[in-house]
């Protein structure tokens, strides 16, 4: 960490620095007497969805209790601060018409030198509650809140010892990888600047670099494979890559590294004896996994798997499989971390291309498609952000 200053509970919040406000009117401070959520969400951010929905009906729960919402924005993906607060406001527009807090916009860095640098949170959504006096009561994810908000509204909250051992645990996990994502920094940058250039061997060279120092990180080894089987275009070492990466997926047995490995065996250009290899092992213990306990949607997993059966010409297993996802999104997690609205289309054209016939859920009809490659089949943003 740059910085010799720790945030955590009981510290002073540090100043609001927005650039642009996107929604509400401009708030220059934290004001005395009032309890502030604030919010670190991004548009490219799956989970950040579901999370807005619940600061909303948050929000209107306690407008009355001196509660007041606040949304930043400070990790935009846009080559313009135009483009960002443009891409912000469609985000905002079409994902939350009934809106009922500020939202700022900050791509100065600020926001995150101040707030999530110096408390070791490097992943979004992540809410920081500011107390009455201005002190930090609380930090960390949003869906946390409901459980310690009547404690915060009480003022019992940052003196019990609840509060305590939540913070210090809290530390304990994020110290570890906030420091491992710095050093990852200068990595990544040459990682960037070598995929500009089309440098693909630089470019490897630099994720492995990032995998050597970040062992658990399944993306770094997506995207190994990637480059070794799309842009390198070495199918002998990619395929020994990605079959260690399926094998190391079944060793570890979580549900991220099982669904991106299986991922990459429908993304890359394999010969279809090794995927179909590959597919049988993952889908065999994609489908043992603990659903209740699991940390993915289940529409994410049976989709997958689906693919696998469709392949090797079990269409009928393929179907079952479509349909258990559309199934579970109307299961305990309806609004499936935010990504329901993305991604049920996906599901039900993909459902209509498998049957070749169309089909109706609710009271939404799709035919099938006869692309070679439909919109179904390709990698959708929300899964990405779910991965994520």
């Amino acid at each position: 960490m740059e910085s010799n200053k720790i945030l955590s509970v009981e510290s002073q919040a540090p100043a609001l620095k927005v650039r642009d406000w996107v929604r509400g009117e401009p708030l220059a401070n934290f004001q005395p007497g009032k309890l502030y959520i604030l919010e670190f969400c991004g548009t490219w951010c799956g989970p950040c969805v579901g999370a807005m929905l619940n600061l909303i009906e948050l929000q209107e729960t306690y407008k009355d209790s001196g509660v007041e919402v606040v949304a930043v924005a400070a990790d935009e993906r846009a080559a313009s601060a135009d483009e960002a607060r443009t891409k912000l406001d469609a985000w905002l527009t079409e994902n939350f018409p009934k809106l009922n807090f500020r939202v700022g916009l900050d791509d100065t860095g600020a926001m995150d030198t101040l707030w999530m640098k110096p408390s070791f949170s490097i992943g979004i959504p992540r809410v920081f509650v500011i107390d009455r006096d201005g002190s930090i009561a609380f930090i960390g994810h949003p869906d946390k809140l409901h459980d310690v908000l009547p404690q915060l509204l009480d003022g019992t909250w940052r003196t019990s010892a609840q509060a305590k051992a939540a913070e210090r645990e809290r530390i304990a996990v994020d110290e570890p990888k906030a420091r491992k994502q710095a050093l990852m920094e200068p990595i990544r940058g040459k990682r960037r600047a070598a995929e500009e250039i089309g440098d693909w061997k630089t470019a490897l060279a630099a994720i492995e670099e990032g995998i050597a120092l970040d062992p658990d990180n399944y993306n770094l080894r997506a995207s190994q494979v990637h480059l070794l089987l799309d842009k390198i275009c070495d199918m002998e070492t990619g395929l020994a890559v990605l079959w260690q990466f399926v094998r190391e997926a079944v060793d570890r047995g979580g549900a991220h590294w099982l669904l991106t490995a299986m991922m990459q065996i429908f993304h890359q250009s394999l010969p279809s004896g090794e995927r179909f290899a590959m597919g049988k092992v993952l889908s065999k213990h994609i489908l043992a996994l603990d659903l209740a306990q699991c940390s993915l949607p289940p529409s994410l997993l049976f989709r997958e798997v689906a693919r696998y059966y469709h392949e090797i010409g079990n269409k009928d297993r393929a179907v079952e499989l479509i349909e258990l996802a559309l199934k579970s999104l109307d299961g305990p997690d309806p609004d499936m971390h935010g990504l329901k609205k993305d991604f049920k289309p996906d599901l039900l054209q993909t459902l209509a291309n498998y049957k070749g016939e169309e089909v109706c859920y609710g009271d939404v009809c799709v035919v099938p498609r006869t692309s070679a490659t439909p919109k179904a089949e390709q990698e959708n943003p929300a899964e990405r952000g779910a991965l994520e």
